[in-house]
């Protein structure tokens, strides 16, 4: 599943917001559904596909990033949502914003502003809802969902996190016990858990993932041009 994760690393992320408490119960009823992923192997072999739907995205994130200058700040989403003419609080669209801002940069990098898109189709809530509807996500909510099911697929205790533990044994399902199992799942894991805490959430999940697909590569080509 790709390299090892290059770029700049994330800071420390910050206590568990309301909203990221949303998101770790909502994958708790998500896993209750069960996932059609059977091994790692089957979503390494979307990853093309995965990659090509993602990037896509770049032209709803264009119309976000009003200065153009590859990031999205916090007045440019509020526009956006009066823009759509979705009512948010001013304290919802931080909640939001935060929760995207891995960085911590106060800018919405394009790898993150995915992430935000896929935790607008994840949370099943009647405001985000018409935020999903009016952006016009229906073509890209298959590979949203594939990336639910993937992460459900590695939570196997089904409480909203995974652990080391969890992430060896979908390991050791996919390459059948090999000796460097172990090891594999180890780095697997450490390109997940960006804030070292021991359990990675389905958002850490969605930040590794833009970078095995090869997001990230993406931008640092746009830049060399």
């Amino acid at each position: 599943m790709g390299g090892v994760i290059s770029g700049d690393s994330p800071r420390h992320t910050s206590p568990a917001s309301k909203l990221e408490k949303k998101m770790v119960e909502a994958m708790q009823q998500r896993a209750l559904k069960g996932t059609s992923v059977k091994s790692l192997n089957s979503v390494i072999m979307k990853f093309p596909k995965i990659d090509e739907s993602l990037r896509k995205c770049r032209t709803i994130f264009q119309q976000f990033d009003e200065d153009s200058n590859g990031e999205i700040d916090q007045l440019e989403l509020k526009h956006c949502f009066q823009n759509l003419g979705i009512e948010s609080t001013d304290q919802e669209i931080k909640d939001l914003f935060q929760a995207c801002d891995i960085y911590e940069n106060m800018g919405m990098k394009f790898n993150e502003f995915i992430v935000f898109l896929c935790l607008v189709y994840l949370l099943d809530d009647p405001a985000v809802s018409e935020v999903r509807k009016r952006m016009g996500l229906g073509s890209l909510e298959p590979t949203f969902e594939t990336l639910v099911e993937s992460f459900v697929f590695l939570d196997k205790n089904k409480d909203g996190y995974v652990s080391k533990s969890e992430m060896i044994q979908a390991i050791n399902e996919t390459i059948g016990g090999e000796r460097s199992s172990g090891r594999i799942g180890m780095k697997r894991f450490e390109e997940m858990d960006w804030d070292k805490n021991g359990t990675v959430t389905f958002k850490e999940f969605l930040f590794a993932f833009t970078h095995w697909v090869g997001i990230n590569n993406e931008e640092d080509e746009d830049e060399e041009e």
